[in-house]
């Protein structure tokens, strides 16, 4: 980590923030210690991001978290892998396709609406872009709606990977956590 934790945080919202971390995964989160302790704003941005990711869109759960997922694991980023696995414990969605990811364009766990999904996820991920192939195989399982949900789905996961990785946030352990909670 690049940046000492703030352990005890400033002001009253940050306290509650701490509080809220604590109670849903088991431990304050770094990203709440390292980045958003040092400038609420950006935190309460991040939350409304959040909300938006968990009742906003109409894409279904288990999509996002293998989009969000996948794109974390392009980008080495260690903690959100583990949140975004932390996640499906908690929403009792299971790892087992997380956990395929990697050779998800072989794998039979993934129906082809996936595939397509993470096939742009990673490509636009690694290039910043589409191409006509991997757009008209995205367009054969989405409507223009969910389109442009799994792109702002993908560019905020990217956007949250590129805070964490240069500030080199690792895994708070937060899958063994929600494992042991669910045991």
């Amino acid at each position: 980590m690049r940046l000492d934790p703030i352990e005890r945080p400033p002001g009253l919202r940050m306290r509650i923030a701490y509080w809220l971390s604590r109670r849903q995964l088991g431990a304050v989160m770094s990203p709440l210690k390292v980045i958003y302790a040092r400038h609420p704003k950006i935190a309460m941005l991040g939350y409304r991001q959040a909300r938006l990711v968990e009742t906003g869109l109409s894409l279904e759960p288990e999509l996002v978290l293998l989009v969000t997922t996948q794109s974390s694991l392009l980008n080495g980023c260690a903690f959100c892998a583990d949140l975004h696995r932390a996640q499906a414990v908690r929403a009792r969605l299971g790892l087992e396709k997380l956990r395929a990811l990697p050779e998800a364009a072989e794998s039979p766990l993934f129906s082809d609406r996936e595939k397509a999904a993470l096939a742009y996820t990673e490509e636009v991920t690694r290039s910043r872009r589409a191409g006509d192939d991997t757009f008209a195989a995205l367009r054969k399982h989405f409507s223009d709606v969910e389109i442009v949900e799994l792109t702002w789905l993908n560019a905020l996961g990217n956007f949250y990977n590129f805070m964490a990785v240069p500030l080199e946030l690792e895994s708070d352990g937060l899958l063994e956590l929600a494992l042991a909670r669910t045991a």
